[in-house]
């Protein structure tokens, strides 16, 4: 008689075990992963072309600086052929008797003075608006803002014949004074017043005898350092580029600015002596080092602030 063993039934697939089901989150965090280092690709990319479109044109300057008049137009200009720089730099300096150093020299006057003026009233102001409460604030803050609509190109021919009665015209007056008075650093001023001033600081001040202007120079002025450079090293940027209110109020050319001077001698371009247009490039060159001086030398304002921010 033959003796059937029964075998224990199979035991169910894996598959079809709950613990064994394929769990989805390995293919989430693959397409996550795969999303974020798409996105990171894409951000170097166009940081990477924002670089490349910022310097190209500056790169192009350096190299044109070092070229000889004829190697200017006939060479690669992306590349260096024969090194000129310091012959380039002596004749841009002693061309007409070395007007593009009046030309500097004039620009730098300009520029700090317009724009020291306008740093110490745009805080000010940014300031009382901020912290002074007073009747028709409101009305005053949206005129600031409303006067961003208005193009600057409106207000020349006012300006021209309200600086003719003053008699301002070709004088550095009638360059440094509309510089002072600029309604967007009035309201930067005044939102970096809001969150830099505590109220509470200013109460003290008056509770312990203190007076306004006192507590305005000694505390909130220093407050507001960080956004008192930013305003500062915008308008002088502002007024290192100013192009047009030179080509109206200025008459004599020993009164201009760089700007105005490297675009006269671009509209003549060849003189019978020298290449106008290699002076432009190495003039554009040297007008370029105020600027990174000083940025360089305004840095520690920034850092100042970003470290008083954090232990805030």
């Amino acid at each position: 008689m033959t003796t059937t063993t029964r075998r224990p039934p199979a035991p169910a697939a894996a598959q079809d075990t709950p613990d064994a089901a394929p769990s989805a989150r390995p293919r989430t965090t693959g397409g996550v992963v795969r999303h974020t280092t798409r996105t990171k690709a894409l951000v170097l990319t166009g940081l990477a072309l924002f670089t490349l479109y910022s310097l190209a044109p500056v790169w192009w300057l350096l190299v044109a600086a070092t070229k000889g008049q004829r190697d200017l137009y006939t060479t690669n200009g992306l590349w260096f052929s024969e090194f000129h720089l310091w012959e380039n730099v002596r004749a841009l300096f002693t061309y007409q008797d070395g007007i593009f150093l009046k030309w500097m020299g004039n620009t730098l006057f300009y520029g700090f003075a317009s724009t020291i003026g306008m740093t110490v009233i745009c805080v000010a102001c940014g300031y009382g608006l901020a912290l002074y409460e007073f009747r028709g604030r409101g009305v005053l803050m949206g005129c600031v803002i409303g006067s961003f609509l208005i193009p600057g190109a409106l207000l020349t021919i006012p300006s021209f014949l309200l600086y003719t009665d003053l008699r301002m015209i070709d004088t550095p007056w009638a360059i440094i004074v509309p510089g002072f008075f600029n309604a967007f650093s009035v309201y930067l001023a005044k939102v970096y017043a809001e969150g830099a001033i505590p109220p509470e600081l200013l109460e003290a001040a008056r509770l312990d005898g203190a007076g306004e202007y006192r507590i305005f120079f000694r505390i909130g002025a220093r407050l507001m350092s960080t956004g008192a450079a930013t305003i500062f090293l915008l308008g002088f940027v502002g007024a290192w580029n100013n192009f047009f209110g030179p080509l109206v109020f200025l008459r004599s050319s020993e009164k201009w600015t760089v700007m105005l001077g490297l675009y006269s001698w671009l509209k003549v371009k060849v003189d019978s002596s020298v290449d106008l247009t290699g002076l432009v490039v190495v003039g554009s060159i040297v007008s370029l080092v105020p600027m990174v001086i000083l940025m360089i030398s305004m840095q520690r304002y920034w850092r100042s602030g970003v470290t008083l921010g954090s232990l805030k």
